[in-house]
């Protein structure tokens, strides 16, 4: 086949299936095409590098052209497809045509800000995505020269994260969000608050409850406003109000996509022959799963597939490890809502255990002590898609 099998999106769903795919096609043509620098890292690291000090180049495992050597792969940096042709089986970078034989979009998602970052607030506000925006974020702390003032928007997984990182490393930091207790998608109220606790004790501040009215440049940094009434200050504001799937490419070349991403069967194919989703930004026989395990699930099975094996991918019952060491945080989430919560423990030890209308598990979540109940709670749920 002289066509090659064109990846678009050099993250770890790229890269991972791209390692997977050239183990059984050592001779076949292979073109990564990316919009970042095309550095292989690990994106669940970019919360943990500023407690380590670890500079970006810590962070990458191999810099584009060695991944391009060591895959025998043409990876294109910092470019961006314009179109997308299903019927030609083609992309377009601006003017120039790039055929391909497969395609697999893998262009992860994108941080949704629940407002628009006025553009003289640029160098102050921020989100962290991938390495290039951990680049820009830590070069904004160094600049300081001193531990920053660091107000984070959003309490959810990634906010959490960072909160417990930035304050490992030494910085001041404010976590505001319009939610009653952290992580309120993984974790029912009770745990969420023990999570709070814990934070508030260590010294993170902790703003439950409120909502960013207005926010605005001063000489030093930042002036936020809260719904009570409350004034902050900042030196840089980190925005962590979620991810939401990037389907605009195929959107536009009329794929079927939802708001969960790009649509595709169990064997990751979307609506266009020969075109497939994976990672991020693919919606998965209905689910869409932003967590390691899933992704290289559905990378190893793509591998296949593409290789001439059809190879459904099957998610397991496989719990979320949350990053906040402040108190340790495992949460495998119910797909549908509980009839009830049943908490177990005391103090910040808890185990909450969803249970659907017949008494039976279909998620938990876990704190401190209890996270060490993971394995055994984890052989009696239910998997993610079977």
């Amino acid at each position: 086949m002289d066509t090659p099998l064109i990846i678009l999106g050099a993250g770890m769903a790229g890269l991972g299936l791209a390692r997977q795919w050239r183990a059984r096609n050592p001779d076949r043509p292979l073109t990564l095409i990316t919009a970042d620098s095309g550095d292989d890292y690990s994106k669940p690291l970019l919360s943990t590098g500023f407690a380590k000090g670890l500079p970006p180049e810590r962070l990458a495992q191999r810099s584009a052209i060695e991944v391009a050597d060591h895959l025998g792969a043409v990876v294109r940096t910092r470019t961006r497809v314009t179109s997308l042709d299903p019927e030609a089986r083609c992309l377009w970078v601006g003017e120039e045509r790039l055929d391909f034989g497969q395609l697999v979009l893998a262009t992860g998602a994108v941080p949704r800000p629940p407002f628009v970052i006025p553009e003289k607030l640029a160098g102050k506000v921020f989100t962290i995505n991938d390495l290039d925006d951990y680049r820009g974020f830590q070069r904004a702390l160094a600049a300081l020269g001193r531990p920053a003032r660091v107000a984070i928007i959003g309490s959810g997984l990634v906010g959490c994260e960072f909160a417990n990182d930035l304050h490992a490393g030494g910085h001041l930091v404010d976590l505001i969000a319009p939610e009653p207790a952290p992580l309120a998608r993984l974790l029912p109220e009770p745990l969420g608050r023990a999570l709070g606790e814990a934070m508030a004790e260590a010294g993170i501040v902790l703003h439950a409850g409120r909502l960013l009215t207005t926010m605005a440049a001063e000489t030093q940094g930042v002036a936020l406003s809260l719904d009570d009434g409350q004034a902050l200050a900042a030196d840089l504001v980190l925005v962590a109000t979620g991810l939401v799937p990037r389907v605009e490419l195929a959107a536009a070349a009329g794929l079927t996509t939802s708001a969960e991403g790009i649509v595709t069967d169990r064997y990751l194919g979307t609506s266009a022959a020969g075109i497939y989703a994976l990672g991020d930004a693919a919606c998965v026989a209905g689910v869409n799963a932003m967590y390691v395990q899933p992704l290289q699930a559905a990378a190893k099975a793509l591998a296949a597939t593409l290789s001439g094996t059809p190879t459904p991918v099957s998610y397991g019952p496989w719990p979320v490890l949350v990053k906040t060491p402040l108190l340790p945080v495992v949460s495998l989430p119910p797909r549908e809502s509980p009839a009830r919560w049943r908490i177990e423990g005391e103090g910040r030890d808890l185990a909450a255990l969803a249970e659907d209308i017949d008494g039976r598990l279909i998620g938990f979540a876990l704190t401190g002590a209890a996270v060490r109940r993971k394995v055994e709670l984890a052989r009696v749920a239910p998997p993610l898609l079977v």
